[in-house]
């Protein structure tokens, strides 16, 4: 009877499969990436529109992943600690508010960021007129502002739904998020660019009063929360970590540019591409999160030794990953490329060989960053999943691009 015998929680087999099964279901979600990705190449005749609207692409995605990767890890650990009730309205429910108040605010000032980076890099690559450069800041502005809107909400209740069924919502929360968020903010993408660029002046004026509307809503924000310390201190810590990915993203679109350059419209590459660096940014988020709610219960040395002890959940992570992006590529290609079973194949080891390299690296990055933050006495929640998410869509890009070259 021994092969049979009952594992204990605490049994390396029993947290591999644990951490495998949830993390599957949730990279699953990244498999609805795919429907962002069939936005994009449908729509292909608005975003080639202008040479800068697909270069800032990956740059309102990972703003997004920023700015919910803060939201969710900070909304995860409130809830394990104790500071977040599993309710709204009950005890707790003032950080909660504090947390929403810092969002609204972020990503604003994001949108700051993304445009005057993206108009720096634009002027030099594309020689951007005055006219696309107000059109880049409205278009960010009022894309980030209609994401915010329709995604938060959303966050709060599948955190919360999770955490009461028993789920570890570091998990759980991010994975589901990141591929609605992308799903929406392709939407919203797309619809203010139509508004900008294939409306009369009405559309134009509801851009502007789009981005005037959010930038109210930062003032009313500022000053209920402007005195709250935690609240400032979130505005912070995270204000570096936007400087940093505001550069980092304008490098993904310009790798991202020069992919559009290689391959045809349509392609079972722009239908994958959202899904891929969904799935390598949640994988990054998982070990990340799951580190940090370690590290905040004290049951790990804040040490890189650690990461022996995390090993694990860092190959259950990995294999639910490479399941999923098998199951990724033969459905891109399938819709893309039906029929012609050697370029299907190709685009498999494509999506493979991407998936392996920008996994293993995001893994080492979010483990690194949260453990450097705690030992320098910071909140790793305010910096690993946004810094993570951002690496993640410029090394999955990069790994992507030289995956084509390669194997094509």
């Amino acid at each position: 009877m021994d092969g049979f015998r009952v594992l204990p929680n605490s049994h390396p087999q029993i947290r591999f499969l644990k951490t495998f099964k949830q993390s599957f279901f949730t990279l699953l979600f990244d498999l609805g990436g795919i429907i962002a990705g069939l936005i994009v190449a449908s729509s292909f005749s608005v975003f080639s529109s202008e040479r800068w609207i697909i270069a800032i692409y990956p740059g309102i995605l990972s703003m997004r992943g920023v700015i919910g990767g803060l939201f969710t890890g900070r909304l995860s650990t409130g809830l394990h600690l104790g500071t977040i009730k599993a309710g709204i309205l009950g005890k707790g429910s003032e950080t909660l508010h504090s947390l929403w108040g810092s969002i609204v605010v972020l990503a604003f000032v994001s949108s700051l960021l993304l445009g005057g980076i993206s108009i720096l890099f634009g002027t030099l690559f594309y020689g951007l007129d005055l006219v696309n450069m107000l059109a880049i800041f409205v278009v960010i502005t009022a894309t980030m502002g209609l994401s915010l809107l329709a995604i938060s909400p959303i966050t709060i209740l599948v955190a919360l739904f999770s955490f009461k069924k028993g789920l570890d919502p570091d998990i759980i929360v991010y994975p589901i998020i990141s591929t609605v968020a992308d799903i929406l903010s392709t939407l919203c993408y797309i619809f203010v660019l139509i508004l900008i660029f294939f409306t009369e002046i009405t559309g134009k004026l509801i851009g502007a009063f789009i981005c005037l509307v959010f930038f109210f809503a930062v003032l009313f924000v500022l000053h209920r929360n402007g005195k709250n310390p935690r609240f400032m201190k979130t505005i912070k810590e995270a204000l570096f970590t936007m400087i940093i990915v505001a550069f980092i993203v304008n490098i993904t679109g310009s790798v991202l540019s020069r992919i559009s350059r290689r391959i045809s419209q349509g392609s079972a590459v722009y239908v994958a591409y959202p899904a891929l660096i969904n799935t390598m940014g949640d994988v990054g988020a998982i070990i990340g999160s799951t580190a940090t709610t370690k590290l905040a219960l004290g049951t790990m040395e804040p040490s890189l030794k650690s990461v022996k002890k995390h090993g694990n959940q860092i190959a259950g992570a990995l294999t639910a990953s490479i399941v999923i992006c098998f199951i990724l590529a033969l459905f891109s290609s399938f819709i893309q490329i039906p029929g012609n079973n050697l370029t299907m194949m190709r685009f498999v080891f494509v999506i493979l060989i991407t998936n392996l390299f920008s996994a293993i690296c995001m893994i080492f990055i979010a483990f690194s960053i949260a453990i450097l933050t705690f030992r320098r006495g910071l909140d790793p929640d305010n910096f690993v999943i946004p810094i993570e998410s951002s690496l993640a869509d410029v090394v999955t890009t990069i790994c992507l691009f030289l995956a084509l070259g390669l194997i094509n």
